[in-house]
């Protein structure tokens, strides 16, 4: 006879619980909103743009041991989106596993300001510092443990960040990108740690570059563009290393400091987060950051 007085007690119970949960979330949404935070689908507004940011799962783990959080910058292709990277299931979970930031940052109307883009519309470099100053900030990254990686178009500004201050970030991962013609004589840094993937049925960015704009503009050669980096580094007349890492067939030089990769594959144009995941592991261990002191 006691029983269903106890069930209907229980139950108002936990119609309670949920109002109180749901009241806490309302708050913390409305907190939030109030603050101008960010996250997720909601974009980081800055003065020249936006980034989008996906935190690892693990976060909590992380800020209770102390241990810094690192960060894996994505740009998009021409006309891209960057929402739609950080939607990316395979990039969230690559972010999760290595517990580290994903970072998708939006090119104004989905392009990239480089050196020889067809359009210049924001300094690029001044809107990457100011980026990594807000993502310290705001989210306490670590703006030593950082990987800049980015896709065709994105590939292109990847190869130019790294070429005017190499040691914005701390490595380097674009794929089917390169310099554009004219190429640069040089670059004003050191060498960069820089982790290059490509395909050698690529049509849309060929390893020899292509024209663009009726010869308007040329994409550059992929190893004319690394030519760059090993005659600045005196490895111009040396023999490479090389590996085969699944599908990737790699050459790799050494120069006094960074370190310059060229991975191909037998694909077209594409992206896979297993490379990026690949260039921040290989990263890791180049930099000691897996390892505990």
């Amino acid at each position: 006879m006691l029983q269903k007085p106890v069930l209907f007690s229980k139950f108002l119970q936990s119609i309670a619980c949920a109002a109180f949960l749901a009241a806490g979330l309302f708050s913390s949404a409305a907190l939030a909103a109030e603050k101008g935070t960010c996250g997720e689908e909601t974009p980081c507004e800055l003065k020249n743009g936006e980034y989008f940011i996906h935190l690892p799962r693990t976060l909590p783990e992380i800020r209770k041991n102390g241990e810094p959080l690192g960060a894996i910058f994505y740009l998009h292709g021409h006309r891209g989106k960057a929402v739609n990277a950080l939607r990316n299931k395979n990039f969230q979970r690559m972010a999760d596993e290595l517990g580290v930031a994903f970072v998708a940052v939006q090119g104004i109307n989905g392009t990239w300001s480089f050196p020889t883009a067809p359009r210049n519309l924001r300094d690029e470099a001044v809107f990457f510092d100011a980026i990594l100053d807000d993502l310290s900030s705001r989210f306490g990254v670590d703006r030593h443990r950082t990987l800049l990686s980015g896709f065709s178009s994105g590939g292109f500004m990847t190869w130019y960040l790294a070429c005017s201050d190499s040691g914005r970030f701390s490595g380097y991962a674009p794929i089917a990108g390169a310099f554009w013609q004219p190429l640069p004589e040089e670059c004003p840094t050191a060498a960069p740690y820089l982790f290059h993937v490509h395909g050698t049925t690529d049509t849309v960015v060929p390893l020899a570059g292509r024209a663009l704009g009726g010869g308007k503009w040329h994409q550059g050669d992929v190893f004319k563009s690394f030519d760059v980096w090993l005659r600045q580094s005196g490895l111009a007349r040396t023999q490479p290393q090389t590996l085969t890492d699944g599908n990737l067939k790699c050459e790799r030089w050494q120069p006094k400091t960074g370190f310059l990769e060229l991975c191909l594959h037998g694909g077209g144009h594409s992206v896979q987060a297993a490379w990026i995941k690949r260039a921040w592991m290989e990263l890791s261990d180049m930099k000691g950051w897996n390892r505990k002191t």
